[in-house]
């Protein structure tokens, strides 16, 4: 990791001293609950939930794919993936968020990385019981998480990189392992598509995701767009990626023959664009703003479109 200057290395590491003198030995529960952040839980499982329901109708004795899909994607996945970048940005948090549970001391030591490590090897265990499809899927999701995070491939510095795995992992691979476990087969092409799609979309929204960051990666030298593009720009880059996307969904479903899902699909985009527009007048104040409007109506969208593709991708 490159540090800015020896001067903040310094103090980063004085600040870790002076938190960690009083540190127990062991985390707390809710250090550990937090570190998870179970907030982030809710975008992978709502991925693999669209894959389910545009593979078609439930086949009998699905219900337990199901529900270990979602244990996978949401706490297990997308928790390891959290803990392995709480760890691997320790230093980071030390100046963007030092109340966070490793530079505050309330994870104290190495365990934070011990419990990124366990839960990468449970999610394994689980993938594979979701069968070839599931665990190659978990495959993916695990080295991706760690190729984020973790030097010496950190894709997290780079602002296109980044976001792109990010977006691949939270909704592109749980659609397409939602569809793929319960089809026991390849989804349709026109379900790989439409979950690429959203995938792409969703850069957009981590380049969001990086604003909370902005001064802690300007020291550190992560290059997230908000750093190399300035907060504008990189707003404005945002809400193309979010928009573009929704725009070929919506032009692939009238083509489909499914123009009422593809009409509501659209007016949750007008919608989006409405917010756009407040977001880009103050886009580091607003950004939070908006994660609390435009992506809900984004993922609103998504679910519309797994539905039309029930009987076109999904037999």
């Amino acid at each position: 990791m490159q540090l800015a200057r020896p001067g903040l290395s310094c103090l980063i590491d004085s600040m870790g001293v002076n938190l960690h003198i009083n540190a127990p030995r062991t985390p707390h529960p809710s250090a550990v609950l937090e570190l998870l952040k179970p907030i982030t839980w809710f975008p992978p499982m709502w991925a693999y939930l669209c894959g389910v329901v545009s593979a078609g109708p439930l086949p009998d004795g699905a219900w337990p794919k199901l529900a270990l899909g979602l244990l996978l994607a949401g706490p297990v996945v997308c928790g390891m993936s959290q803990a392995a970048n709480d760890w691997c940005d320790r230093h980071v948090d030390a100046i963007n968020e030092p109340g966070r549970p490793i530079p505050s001391g309330r994870m104290p030591g190495r365990w934070g990385l011990w419990l990124a490590l366990a839960m990468s090897v449970l999610a394994l265990a689980l993938g594979w019981l979701l069968g070839p499809w599931g665990f190659g899927a978990t495959v993916a999701a695990v080295l991706a998480a760690w190729a984020y995070s973790a030097e010496p491939v950190r894709l997290k510095r780079s602002g296109w990189w980044g976001p792109g795995l990010v977006g691949l992992c939270y909704e592109g691979l749980p659609w397409f392992t939602g569809a793929a476990v319960i089809a026991a087969g390849a989804p349709g092409v026109e379900i790989v598509i439409v979950a690429a799609l959203y995938a792409l979309g969703a850069h957009g929204i981590m380049t969001l995701n990086d604003f909370k960051a902005l001064e802690g990666d300007r020291q550190l030298g992560v290059r997230s767009l908000p750093v190399t593009m300035g907060p504008e720009a990189a707003a404005r880059l945002a809400c193309i990626m979010m928009t573009v996307p929704q725009l070929i969904v919506i032009c692939m479903l009238v083509v489909w023959g499914r123009p009422l899902f593809a009409a509501a699909i659209l007016a949750g985009l007008i919608a989006q664009m409405a917010a756009m527009r407040v977001l880009l007048r103050d886009p580091r104040g607003k950004a939070p703003w908006y994660n609390g409007t435009g992506v809900v109506l984004y993922v609103a969208g998504m679910m519309v479109a797994a539905v039309a593709l029930r009987g076109i991708g999904g037999g």
